[in-house]
């Protein structure tokens, strides 16, 4: 839940597609859901442009819900930008 005394300056929803980056070359397995969650932390970097990302625990606990090998194949989320250029991502 996000705090309303903080604005939101924009809010956007994206799937972010894991396929080729995990699963695509030849990564070890046991590196495949560590490598998935630097990919979002990046794609949301590249993406809405801000350093200070937040991840909530429920998109870690939906990206290692079937452990450290098998990362799932896509996620939808929410990424809310506050005034502050803090980037909160939350599932969608």
């Amino acid at each position: 839940s996000e705090t309303p005394e903080e604005s939101i300056i924009e809010e956007r929803i994206y799937t972010i597609p894991f396929s080729k980056v995990v699963y695509g070359r030849k990564i070890p397995r046991t590196k495949r859901t560590p490598r998935a969650m630097r990919h979002l932390r990046s794609f949301i970097q590249r993406h809405l442009r801000s350093e200070n990302i937040v991840i909530t625990s429920e998109v870690n606990e939906f990206m290692w819900t079937r452990g450290i090998q098998h990362p799932p194949r896509r996620i939808r989320i929410r990424a809310v930008k506050t005034e502050d250029d803090i980037v909160t991502i939350f599932l969608a």
